[in-house]
């Protein structure tokens, strides 16, 4: 929604709510329940109704009493805060205070200004040199700010008259006492809220969980990001807000296969063990990786407390495609993998083998590598290409990889 809309609504969705118990989404489900019929009271039929329900934590509106409404969508009952009188009549005080202290500062700037002023300053010498073309002559040059504007700076007729007065809060000398049973009677946790949920709800903070009710959803932004370097746009969505897309996507997790771990076997010191890597190619295209040892005195080297023996040969990634998964009668590619390095392949993600032989008798066992592949740039070229041009240029990239696989077993 536009940002002048979302401000008008506190910037929550109307529809959407979050669980007051696990702040999950709440999803509506719908049942049936047996009403009366309004010309024939003896008989009744079958109804729908609606009621908000979590998935995680099992929490219903119909927990806290809230009645289930007929409509999917909307209506549902708010309780109502019984400072809600107080905190609006503040609310205007301080902002009719916040337009005074302007009006006041704008005339201090305004009597500075008057010695550039030959003539009295009154209201008919204003409209006399605004008239006939003056006062941007006899004023200082200010954008947007004209002689007319500065001679309107007072409070509207009236304003002083209904001024806001709030009654200040008052000191309370007798405290309501605590209950006899308070100290004596026993706890059960499972109806009592939590730290975090009574601070979720600041206008309530319920001690009770008989007294969480649901919150409106915090709307989500879509925001630009920047390099820190050349200034570059690296993602910018599109201007509509009911789009999802972008219309830049430069971020490097984009274009940089993933490395994870599959599965690590019982690591012990001196012993050469067999680890199972993951490599997931994010783009459409085929994409070539060389795995590579480092190379003594690298400084990026430094955390490395195992011996890693990377597949000597060139990796080649299938091309991301998000309806693969989805064909059954599609044909897997023939990559001509090695058995004793490639452990699986399956669209765009590849398992492989490397070997790992910790070097020290205790601590945590890293293992750091260099990944090398091609990238490249896809995105529609500034200047229109020429014909001797040969197509995308190839750029290889070398990332460093360092990975963790847990403690050393004794």
């Amino acid at each position: 929604m536009p940002s002048a809309e979302a401000k008008l609504k506190k910037n929550r969705c109307a529809n959407c709510f979050d669980c007051p118990g696990c702040m999950h989404t709440l999803s509506t489900r719908a049942t049936s329940i047996s009403t009366q019929l309004p010309d024939d009271p003896a008989k009744t039929t079958m109804k729908k109704a609606y009621y908000l329900a979590c998935g995680f934590c099992r929490w219903t509106s119909r927990d806290v009493g809230m009645a289930d409404k007929s409509v999917a969508s909307g209506g549902w009952q708010e309780p109502e805060n019984p400072h809600t009188q107080r905190m609006n009549k503040l609310i205007e005080y301080y902002q009719q205070l916040a337009q005074k202290e302007k009006v006041e500062r704008d005339r201090k700037k305004l009597a500075r200004r008057r010695n550039y002023m030959p003539l009295a300053f009154s209201q008919h010498t204003i409209h006399v040199v605004d008239k006939y073309g003056l006062g941007t002559r006899l004023q200082r040059p200010r954008a947007g700010t004209t002689i007319s504007t500065l001679a309107g700076l007072s409070l509207k007729e009236g304003e002083d008259q209904k001024e806001i007065k709030i009654e200040p809060a008052q000191a309370v000398d007798e405290v309501e006492p605590l209950p006899e049973d308070y100290y004596t009677r026993p706890v059960n946790l499972t109806e009592v809220t939590t730290l975090q949920q009574r601070l979720l709800q600041p206008d309530f903070q319920p001690v009770c969980a008989s007294q969480l009710y649901p919150r409106h959803k915090h709307l989500l932004i879509k925001r630009s990001l920047r390099c820190r370097k050349c200034e570059h746009n690296l993602s910018k969505p599109e201007f509509n807000p009911t789009s999802i897309k972008f219309k830049i996507q430069m971020v490097a997790v984009n274009y940089i296969p993933e490395v994870r771990i599959m599965s690590i076997p019982n690591l012990r010191y001196m012993k050469e063990s067999q680890v199972l890597l993951t490599l997931t190619n994010p783009v459409e295209n085929l994409t070539h990786v060389t795995l590579l040892e480092c190379e003594e005195g690298d400084p990026d080297n430094i955390n490395s407390t195992a011996k890693v023996a990377v597949p000597p040969k060139e990796l080649v990634l299938a091309g991301k495609d998000a309806a693969a998964e989805y064909d059954e009668l599609a044909e897997p590619q023939d990559f001509q993998d090695d058995p004793d390095i490639i452990a699986f392949r399956k669209a765009n993600k590849v398992g492989i083998f490397i070997k790992v032989t910790p070097q020290r008798e205790e601590g945590e066992v890293t293992v750091c590598f260099k990944m090398k592949h091609d990238f490249k740039n896809l995105a529609t070229p500034i200047r229109p290409m020429e014909e001797t041009d040969q197509g995308t240029e190839v750029i290889w990239l070398t990332q460093h990889v360092e990975l963790s696989l847990g403690p050393l077993l004794p």
